[in-house]
Formats: structure tokens, C-alpha cells, sequence
């Protein structure tokens, strides 16, 4: 499969209703996973447990995907979408992450995750945020 490149929203634990609206607007099928569901569950505090860890709405050939999980620099209105880049195989989407690092800064290092993927984050030398997930088992 090939790299697709799609928009990441992040909400101040309004993800649920955003997310649900964007589908009653655009139709197709929405998934909400949220942090109690995740295996990251007991590293988080138990007032986050209902906050929305992953959703993804599908609609035809358009993905929209949010999250109520936030940087460590917080929420900033205008500075809330990341573009998420997956579909590829890791070594294409390992390649294409140290590219977008030159001269920028990572905020994640491209390593395995709980949740059965490499991932990793950055900021590009123009200040745009990546985010970079490929399946190990190849899903």
C-alpha cells in the first residue's frame, strides 16, 4: 500500500462531539477509542480515562482523524492539526520521517508502541507537525 497522508485534529476534550458532528455532516463510519480502551490506560490519570485516545472518520476516500491527547505544550487554538502519514511500509515511512526531520525537531523518535506500530513525531523546519505510524504485522 502506499503513503497517504491525511489530517489529525486535536481537541481540549471535546473530541466525541466534534468527531460526531463532523459525521452527521459528512456521513460514513466513525470509531472512538478512548484512553480506558488503550493499553496506555494505567499510565494515564483517572480523569482522562473518558477522553478520546484515537477516532477516525471514514467517508468515501476522505479519513478525518482526532484525538483529546495533547503535546506537552498544551492545547493552542490555530495550532491543532497534524498531518498524519501512514500506509506505507516501515521502512518507507521510517525513510520518509528522517527526510521531514532534517533541519526540524522530533518530538517523537520512530520507535514500536503499545499499540503495535512504529511511530514517531515531528515538527518540520517550517513548523508543521508530522505524525508518522506503520503497522509491524503489516494490518
Amino acid at each position: 500500500m502506499a503513503l497517504q497522508i491525511n489530517a489529525y485534529l486535536n481537541f481540549k476534550g471535546t473530541c466525541r462531539e466534534a468527531m460526531t458532528f463532523y459525521q452527521q455532516c459528512l456521513g460514513g463510519e466513525l470509531t472512538l477509542q478512548t484512553v480506558a480502551e488503550t493499553p496506555m490506560a494505567a499510565q494515564c490519570p483517572a480523569g482522562m480515562q473518558h477522553h478520546i485516545m484515537h477516532s477516525m472518520l471514514i467517508s468515501g476516500g476522505m479519513v478525518l482523524m482526532g484525538s483529546d491527547m495533547i503535546g506537552p505544550d498544551g492545547f493552542i487554538p490555530g495550532n491543532d492539526v497534524t498531518l498524519s502519514v501512514g500506509g506505507g511500509s516501515i521502512q518507507e515511512t521510517e525513510a520518509l520521517f528522517n527526510k521531514l526531520a532534517e533541519g526540524g525537531q522530533i518530538a517523537e523518535p520512530f520507535k514500536e508502541m503499545p499499540w503495535g506500530a512504529k511511530f514517531g513525531a515531528i515538527a518540520d523546519k517550517f513548523g508543521k507537525r508530522w505524525m508518522f505510524n506503520s503497522e509491524i504485522n503489516g494490518k
